[in-house]
């Protein structure tokens, strides 16, 4: 079953003084990117989160954010007395002495640090929990993947089974191709070899040469061969989207050999149409994980 790169997942815990929120997203990247926005006081922590997104969601352009809300009394924000102090100080110095007491405050207390934050240590029972519903986003995020990698695995295959259904029509227009090759070919050789010495033996292998080159036989098997190896790799446990790239690079190759020998206008129309189905199937493989 494959999965989508694409994906969102929240989880929330609630703790005594605080509402903590994570929110995880990922797009599709040929390689993991992550990025993670994180408060400063689980910054020591990020490399265990880093190190976890990775072996988990292996692929995509990873997105994590933690909002921390505070909902007791509690708050690491406090003011910076002995230096609100001295900027009130140096206010009252060049200004003037009537200026209101509140006011002066309230100029000091936007001036750089009149607040100060006081580090959290972490408490590891906390940081468990935060591990935890982490862990919760992620799971979330990776539903979210199965669902919409269900409906990539839809589209895939209904390409898939176009290519198919056109590649059984080539074998109607096989005997008409071949006579008009032959016809053409005749002709061509009536009108000079009537008037040109030749080396039939010479001719003969020339003739088997150009022949074999207009051959699509094997074009036919292996684009048949490459079809049924892309359906086992979707429905295959693990979601594999380079490997799927690499099958629908093969495909590309035997379609159009197939394109360039056919020398048949319904054969390339058959063709064309199958350049279609399998340029939205690279379009979808790029999102699979």
């Amino acid at each position: 079953m494959i999965q989508s790169m694409t994906g969102f997942g929240r989880a929330t815990l609630i703790l005594p003084q605080k509402k903590i929120t994570v929110e995880v997203k990922s797009l599709n990247s040929k390689q993991v990117d992550i990025n993670i926005r994180i408060p400063s006081f689980y910054k020591e922590k990020e490399l265990q989160v880093r190190s976890f997104l990775s072996s988990t969601l292996r692929r995509g352009k990873i997105e994590l954010s933690i909002f921390v809300e505070n909902t007791g009394t509690d708050s690491q924000h406090r003011i910076n007395k002995d230096l609100v102090d001295v900027y009130m100080n140096s206010l009252q110095e060049f200004g003037n002495e009537k200026v209101a007491a509140g006011e002066l405050l309230s100029i000091a207390m936007r001036l750089p640090d009149a607040m100060k934050v006081e580090r959290e240590e972490i408490d590891a029972e906390e940081w468990k929990a935060v591990i935890g519903v982490v862990e919760k986003a992620v799971e979330a995020l990776i539903d979210y993947r199965k669902a919409e990698g269900l409906s990539l695995e839809n589209d895939i295959k209904k390409q898939i089974t176009a290519i198919n259904s056109l590649h059984n029509e080539v074998p109607k227009y096989e005997e008409e191709r071949v006579n008009t090759i032959k016809e053409r070919i005749s002709t061509k050789l009536t009108d000079v070899l009537q008037s040109v010495d030749f080396d039939r033996d010479r001719l003969e292998q020339e003739m088997i040469y150009f022949i074999e080159k207009l051959d699509i036989s094997e074009e036919k098997v292996r684009l048949k061969n490459h079809c049924a190896y892309f359906i086992e790799t979707m429905d295959s446990k693990e979601s594999n989207g380079k490997k799927l790239g690499f099958i629908s690079q093969e495909l590309g190759r035997e379609i159009n050999t197939m394109g360039s020998k056919a020398n048949h206008t319904e054969i390339q129309k058959l063709v064309v149409q199958m350049k279609d189905a399998l340029e939205k199937i690279k379009e979808q493989v790029l999102n699979v994980l």
